[in-house]
Parts: structure tokens; sequence; C-alpha cells
């Protein structure tokens, strides 16, 4: 069990929490929410003992697993080894017998202590270990060739998920788990929600991935008005749950601001006149009608709308036949489809399948080998690729580098635009080079509502957004009347947004569904099931 009392945490003049109290169960798997700024990833180092609170204390499980965000710490190591490292009792057990091994004389002290080793890696299931870290590993795509070999030869995204294994090894009996779907597939990410389910300690997850936190947890802590409010029920719940809490506060209040105003007018008619007993009566009733504290919540949801100046033709895109290879590998298969207007289609597909491939041939960015894509009648492309690098010029604020893409603008309208995009009073004249993730994200959705595109190309544009942001895109992209195409695997998205998916399989050929995520999950199970 993690126990958390009277902690506290500030940054300057800036308060996060203040004063505390929360238990976080065995047998229960908490989501920690919040807007990004609200000091969830800075809670879960205090939990882990990364950071320190100002003030109050924090008990632990004894084994711990943490999902660790270094992923460059092991280059040197093997794969299996940084897995079982998970373990500090074993690992430790396990290096102190090499070295006793590699003497070239062993002492009898030394075969003693081998001897109490021995027992003690036995209890840690030390001779199953290396199995069931490969098993691990398997369930989150990182196939065998690839666990003997050093970390340095994998690239970052399975790196990422070698040490979500890290954490999950062991049996420990907490598990601290910040963004642990980051670079996971929706093979893998569906592997982990069964492992989580069956997992018996107490978890503690931050994730932006709003299907994930319905799929596993039990009960939500959200940070809010300075403290953790713990909440019974999945994220969905939570939401409904704080909504219904806000608004029953709220109408009560709307009560007794009525009541008051109606005592308070009778002791104005009154307070001079013969009925003094029945003011004084009145006035204490005022004095016990106080009105319930209702802080200022530190949720903000943006407002994206897309909208379009000019429509398209019925037949959007053609694509025929376009296929890529890169060093002799086939990325696509020849491919052929027609996109109608007001298609909403999604691309998914396991990690270094094709998918950002496809959508650069699409957006124009890099040339297919051969094929063509023929675009509509009036076709209007607005696109937003993965790699942000480059996008936003820097040098110059978010405000100018609006005003920059269209000129016609007036002041008003530019400061309108940002405010929706939650860039409020000074955050509008933000620099561009010191924009974070989220803000980059919000910042090129800017851009894409001002051109007014009838087709909008986007490549996982959930990345770095927070929950009510990803909320906010999925509303926009389905009132939007135009044509999308969205690489995402963020399955409440699909699930929201997509009237039709295309799905890259192994092989290099592409799947292209015309229909829901529902019908999709009922008719190619197979595809998209989780990992036994």
């Amino acid at each position: 069990m993690f126990t958390i009392t009277k902690v506290s945490k500030a940054y300057g003049p800036k308060k996060l929490f203040d004063d505390v109290n929360v238990a976080f169960s065995p047998g229960r798997r908490y989501g920690l929410t919040g807007p990004n700024g609200a000091g969830k990833s800075t809670f879960m180092k205090i939990l882990s003992g990364e950071e320190q609170a100002d003030s109050g204390t924090i008990g632990r499980p004894k084994r711990l697993g943490i999902l660790r965000q270094n992923q460059f710490a092991f280059e040197d190591q093997r794969v299996l080894d940084v897995v079982l490292q998970g373990s500090t009792t074993l690992w430790a057990a396990m290096q102190e017998k090499e070295r006793i091994l590699a003497k070239s004389d062993i002492s009898e002290e030394d075969g003693h202590r081998l001897g109490e080793l021995e027992i003690a890696i036995a209890e840690e299931d030390g001779y199953t270990a290396e199995s069931a870290a490969a098993e691990l590993l398997e369930g989150l795509g990182i196939p065998s060739s690839l666990q003997e070999g050093p970390m340095k030869e994998l690239t970052g995204g399975l790196k990422v998920r070698v040490l979500l294994a890290q954490a999950l090894f062991g049996k420990p009996e907490g598990l601290l788990l910040d963004e642990p779907t980051n670079n996971l597939d929706i093979e893998s990410i569906r592997w982990l929600e069964k492992f989580l389910h069956d997992y018996e300690g107490a978890l503690i997850t931050i994730s932006h991935d709003r299907h994930f936190l319905n799929e596993i947890c039990t009960h939500i802590a959200d940070i809010d008005y300075e403290t953790i409010i713990t909440y019974t029920g999945a994220y969905d719940d939570m939401v409904r749950q704080k909504a219904q809490l806000r608004g029953r506060v709220e109408s009560e209040n709307a009560e007794k601001k009525k009541k008051i105003a109606q005592l308070q007018d009778f002791i104005a008619r009154f307070h001079a006149g013969t009925r003094a007993s029945q003011v004084q009566s009145r006035a204490k009733q005022i004095d016990k009608l106080k009105l319930d504290d209702i802080k200022r919540s530190n949720i903000a949801r943006p407002f994206i709308k897309f909208e379009q100046k000019t429509l398209s033709g019925k037949q959007t895109l053609m694509l025929e036949d376009i296929h890529k290879s890169y060093d002799g590998r086939k990325v696509i298969k020849p491919f052929r489809a027609l996109v109608t207007k007001g298609e909403k289609i999604c691309v998914i597909g396991k990690n270094g399948a094709g998918k950002t491939t496809l959508m650069q041939m699409i957006a124009g960015a890099i040339e297919p080998d051969g094929g063509k894509i023929i675009w509509g009648h009036q076709a209007s492309v607005g696109y937003m690729p993965q790699d942000h690098h480059g996008v936003i010029r820097k040098g110059t604020t978010a405000f100018e580098w609006l005003r920059d893409l269209d000129t016609k603008m007036t002041n008003e309208e530019i400061s309108g635009l940002l405010g929706r995009m939650l860039f409020s009073g000074e955050e509008r004249m933000k620099p561009t080079d010191t924009l974070s993730g989220g803000e980059t994200v919000r910042l090129m959705m800017c851009k894409l509502m001002l051109a007014k595109d009838n087709v909008l190309l986007m490549d996982e544009p959930t990345n770095h957004l927070d929950l009510e942001s990803i909320s906010s895109l999925a509303e926009g992209l389905k009132r939007y009347e135009g044509t999308s195409i969205v690489v995402t695997h963020d399955q409440e998205l699909i699930s929201e947004v997509a009237t039709r998916i295309w799905v890259l399989r192994e092989g290099a050929e592409v799947l292209d569904f015309n229909g829901t995520w529902d019908e999709f999950n009922q008719k190619h199970a197979d595809l998209v099931t989780r990992r036994k």
C-alpha cells in the first residue's frame, strides 16, 4: 500500500499540492489524472522517491516496480538482463554469485555464501526468471532474436518497451507507470491491459489514453483544486461524478443565494419596525446559510473546430497502386483506394509497419516508388506530420507565427484562435523555441483551423496532448464535414471518429475496411486480439 500523509509541493509561487492525504490500496488500479502542468509526473516521482515533497510523509510497498524514463541508461547491457534488474534483490544475488564463481580460488566462506545465495535466488524464482522475462518481452512485441543482444541495437520505441518489461518483472507489490502505452501499438496495449487486469498489487498509472484508463482502472486519483481526490470507477465514471458533484454544489449554492436574498429583503424592510424578533431570526438563518466553497478547477479544454473554405468534389482522393520499398524491403505493397468526401479514415498497425510512410506519400512529403496519387476537384489538404521538427519556425512567437500565415487576420481574431487553444494572456506571445510538446501540437492545430482545408491528414495527433485536449480533438474531427485521414493508436479516438479503417498488416499489405471500429473488431478480432 502507498500512504501519503500531509504532502505538499510547490515550485516557486505555483502550488501543485497542499496538505494531501490519500492512500492507494493493493488490488486496485488507479489512474492519476489532471491536465498538463497539474503535477502528475511530479507526484509520481515523489511516490517513487526520486523527488522529495516540501512536507509530509510517504509510505511505499517494499517491492516497487517503476517505469524508468531514461531509455539510454543500459546501452551495453543485454536486453534480458535489463528486464531482470526489475527485481533488485534477485539481480544483486545473481551478480554476487557470478563474482564468487569467477574467482580462481573459492574459499570455504565463499562456499557458504554461495549456498545462501542459491536459497535467495530460489526464493525469488530466479531459476525461471529468464523465461519469465522473455515472456514479458514477447508480450510487448520484442522477439527472442533481439533479447540476447545489447540495448543499443534497439530503436527508441523498443527500448521503452524493455523498460516497461523491467517495471513489470518480479511480481512487484506496487507499480508506478508513467505513460506506459507510449510507443505501443494496439496489439501490445491490449496485452498490457490483460497483464494489468491480472496484477494483484497497487497500480498507479498516468496515461493520456482514455480507452486504456477506462479498460484497466478501478479508481481515478484526480489532481485538481491543489489536492488529490479519489473517485471509484474508470476515467469516464470520474468525469461524470466530478461534473455531478460540482453541479450539485453550484445548484445548492444558487438555492442558498436565493434564500439569502429573500431573508435580506425581509430584514431591510422591517429592521426599524415592530418585528425585531423576526428580523433577528432571519439574520441567524443567514449566518447558517453559508455557501460551499467552490475552488477554481485547473481543468481546461480547448475548443477545436475544423471548417472548410470550399467543398471538395465527391471523389476526393484516388490511390492507384501506390507502393514503397526501402533498401529492398517492401514497406507498402501496391495499394489502391477511392476516398469520397466526408469519410473519416483511421490508419492503424504495428509500430514500424509503414503507417507514417503511407501518410507521407499521400501528403506529398515523399514520392511513391510507383502508382499514382490523384486528388479530386478543389481538394485542399492540411497536413500535420508526426515529426514536428521544423514545422513551426523558431525565433518568433506563437502569435507572430500565426500572423505570418494569414496577414488578413486581425489581432483580435488571432488572439481569439489562440485563446480557444488555451494560449491565454501572455502565453500568446510565448517564444516558439520554448514551446512544450503539447503547446506545439495545439499551435499546429491552430494552423489547421486557420487554413480551413477540406482534407485533413494527421499523423499521431494525440502525441503530447492531455485527455481533455484529445477529447476535444475527437469532437472536432467528428463534427468536421470534410475528409480526414488520421494515423493513431488511440482506440477511443478511433471508436468515436472512424467510418473507415486502413490496417497495415504483416507483409506490407494494407487492409481497407469500410466500417466503424466496433464493426472492425467484430469482423477482424484476430488482428487486434490480446496476446495470451
